[in-house]
C-alpha cells in the first residue's frame, strides 16, 4: 500500500516528529564570561527560559505512543448477507430441509464464504438453520404446530401491551403510525412475501416502541421474524397476494381502534391477527 510505504519517511510519525523537533531547536546564546572571584550559582533546569523552578521535581517524560492501525470492519458485509439470507428464507428460496454450503452461497452473492458462514452462524442462533458437519447448513423444518406456538407466545406478549397503549397513547401519536400501516398494504399488494414481512415487522416494532421497553421490542421482533419462516413443503405459510393484503388491512383497522380507544375491538383485532399468523400469515 502506498500509504504504508511512505510511513517511515513521513514526518507525521511519532518518532520522526521527535527527531525533527530536536533538529529545529534554536541554540542558546553564549553567556557572558563571569568576573573572576564571583560566586557561580548553578541554575536549575528551565531557568534559562524563565520557567517556574521553586524546588519542583522534574516532570516525568511522556511516552510517545505509535499511531494505531485502522481496523477494517466486516460487519457491513456480514449484515448485508444476513439480510439477504433472511429474505431468502421468507421468500422460500432457501427451502426447509435443504442443506446449503457457505462457498456456494458466497458465489451466489458475489462474496467469499467467510461472511456467509458468519451470517449463517447468526441464523443458527435464531433457530432458522442448523449446522451439518462437513456439509454446510440445513434450513430447519417446521410444521403448523410450531407456527401456532409462536403465535400464542406473541399474543401473550403483545396483546396486554396494545391494550395498555390504547389507554395511554394520545390520538396524534397513533396518527404518526398511519404511513407505516399504509406501507404494509402497498408491500402486500406486490405479492412478495419478503417485502411484506419486512414492512409488517416495521409496523409492529414502531407500535411496541411506544411502550418504552426496548427488551420487549427486541423479543417481540425475534418471535415475529421466526413466525415468518416458511413451513415444510410450503403449506399454509405460502399465502397469496390477497391473503397478504387482507392481513395488511388489519393494521389500519387496528390503528382506528387504538385512536378510538375501543379496547374490545383492539383485543379482537390483535387476537385475529395472531391467529392468522398461526395459520401461516405474516
Amino acid at each position: 500500500m502506498r500509504q504504508g510505504a511512505q510511513g517511515s519517511a513521513d514526518t507525521g510519525t511519532p518518532w520522526a516528529a521527535t527527531a525533527s523537533a530536536a533538529a529545529a531547536e534554536p541554540e542558546q546564546p553564549a553567556q557572558p564570561a563571569e568576573p573572576a572571584g564571583s560566586a557561580r550559582v548553578p541554575q536549575q533546569a528551565g531557568a534559562v527560559r524563565g520557567e517556574h523552578t521553586h524546588s519542583e521535581p522534574p516532570a516525568p517524560a511522556v511516552p510517545v505512543l505509535p499511531r494505531a492501525r485502522p481496523v477494517i470492519q466486516r460487519a457491513s458485509v456480514r449484515g448485508q448477507i444476513l439480510d439477504a439470507l433472511r429474505a431468502a428464507l421468507v421468500a422460500g428460496d432457501l427451502r426447509p430441509g435443504e442443506v446449503y454450503s457457505a462457498p456456494v452461497l458466497g458465489e451466489r452473492f458475489g462474496v467469499s464464504a467467510t461472511p456467509v458462514r458468519e451470517a449463517m452462524q447468526q441464523l443458527v442462533l435464531e433457530g432458522a438453520v442448523e449446522v451439518v458437519p462437513n456439509r454446510g447448513f440445513r434450513v430447519v423444518e417446521r410444521g403448523v404446530r410450531q407456527l401456532a406456538e409462536l403465535a400464542e407466545v406473541r399474543a401473550l406478549i403483545e396483546v396486554p401491551v396494545m391494550l395498555r397503549l390504547a389507554r395511554t397513547v394520545p390520538a396524534e401519536r397513533w396518527a404518526e403510525m398511519r404511513p407505516l400501516a399504509e406501507a404494509t398494504v402497498r408491500a402486500a399488494s406486490t405479492g412478495c412475501r419478503a417485502t411484506y414481512a419486512e414492512s409488517d415487522r416495521g409496523f409492529h416494532r414502531a407500535v411496541l416502541s411506544l411502550s418504552g421497553n426496548e427488551q420487549l421490542v427486541q423479543i417481540a421482533e425475534d418471535l415475529h421474524r421466526r413466525a415468518q419462516w416458511p413451513l415444510v413443503g410450503g403449506g399454509p405459510g405460502f399465502r397469496g397476494r390477497a391473503d397478504l393484503v387482507a392481513d395488511a388491512h388489519e393494521h389500519t383497522a387496528l390503528l382506528d381502534a387504538l385512536v378510538a380507544r375501543d379496547l374490545d375491538v383492539v383485543r379482537a383485532l390483535v387476537g385475529e391477527h395472531f391467529a392468522g399468523a398461526g395459520a401461516g400469515s405474516a
